[in-house]
């Protein structure tokens, strides 16, 4: 499927949820694909990029941006409190702050550095013991202690389970949100970024959809 198609199912469904056109923002998942296949989508003229680990991301977008303007690079993946550091000089958000741990961590770093990326904290809505995200019943107060640390949060991000439906856990998200006057909801992929926008996601992150297929799943 084309970047285009990909764009024009977006803006259908903003139109179907009676959204304001535009106010989703389309993330390629880029992780692990070849150069070419992104600097193809970077010359169709995308510039909103997601990478799952800081070393890939690291090894890769530092000479894209060297040749074209604009980018904005997400982190979506898990992140190291060894790694906080080269992440923080090098993506504009991360979606996957988990723990208080490495809220404290980036609060620090953002005193040194006098900057910070925008934050979504992870909710694990499906209570997964394998997967990474404060449990739903924690985040309220999960949200209180990072802005207590002034860490710019700007939303919340989830996973859900891959045999569960997908709009329970993007519903309850948006309840979380809602009720903690975050605007910003990260939910949504190549299967499921319809059913995520209908139910209010500001970032959906598309992967094999716009790339093909690869290593890993999107």
């Amino acid at each position: 499927m084309s970047l285009t198609e990909i764009k024009s199912r977006i803006a259908s469904a903003e139109v179907a949820a009676d959204r304001v056109p535009g106010s989703v923002q389309l993330i390629a998942v880029s992780k692990v694909q070849p150069n070419e296949r992104v600097e193809a989508v970077l010359q169709e003229g995308h510039r909103v990029f997601g990478e799952n680990r800081v070393q890939e991301a690291a090894g890769k977008w530092p000479d894209f941006r060297s040749r074209y303007d604009g980018i904005e690079l997400h982190l979506i993946g898990p992140l190291q409190t060894n790694k906080a550091r080269q992440a923080m000089e090098l993506v504009d958000s991360i979606h996957s702050v988990d723990r208080l741990k490495l809220a404290n961590t980036l609060a620090r770093l953002a005193q040194e550095l006098g900057r910070c990326p925008q934050i979504f904290l992870q909710v694990n809505t499906g209570e997964e013991e394998q997967k990474a995200g404060v449990l739903p019943s924690e985040a309220d107060a999960f949200v209180a202690e990072c802005r207590s640390l002034d860490l710019p949060v700007q939303g919340l991000m989830c996973i859900p389970p891959v045999d569960e439906e997908p709009s329970l856990h993007f519903a309850l998200l948006a309840k979380i949100a809602a009720r903690n006057g975050l605007s910003g909801l990260s939910m949504g992929m190549s299967s499921d970024f319809e059913q995520a926008i209908a139910l209010g996601a500001t970032h959906v992150r598309v992967g094999s959809a716009i790339f093909g297929t690869r290593s890993g799943s999107a």
